[in-house]
């Protein structure tokens, strides 16, 4: 069992929600955003930022390895800062662009999703967010 850190923009709140839920089943322990300020369409103020920041920092050095959401390969700025002090303190890096998590999970008419990557079918129950 590994603690794993998702890292990336908080507009990719979908992509974060999958690459959580399928990291879980697999039976590792996810650490994530609080909100996503981007999808959710809220300011934050240059103070929260910093804080913020400090808190997924200590969340990196809480974890085995990071997890990079990187839709279509994009990558902001403090998204690289992260990658960077994680490959400096020795952690693992993967990105989502380069796994299959997002075709292993099948939204179907009841709003449930399945994760064939872990070997079986599991059922959750999964809200779509626009």
């Amino acid at each position: 069992m590994k603690v794993i850190i998702l890292c990336g923009s908080t507009k990719f709140k979908k992509q974060f929600e999958q690459a959580n839920a399928c990291l879980t089943i697999q039976g590792h322990v996810v650490l994530s955003l609080a909100f996503f300020e981007q999808s959710e369409g809220f300011s934050i103020t240059s103070e929260q930022a910093d804080l913020f920041s400090k808190i997924h920092f200590r969340k990196i050095d809480m974890s085995d390895e990071i997890y990079v959401i990187d839709v279509d390969g994009y990558i902001g700025s403090s998204t690289k800062k992260e990658i960077e002090y994680a490959e400096l303190n020795g952690k693992r890096v993967n990105y989502f662009s380069k796994s299959a998590i997002g075709d292993d999970f099948i939204s179907t008419a009841f709003n449930y999703y399945i994760c064939y990557r872990c070997g079986w079918i599991h059922w959750q129950q999964y809200q779509e967010r626009n």
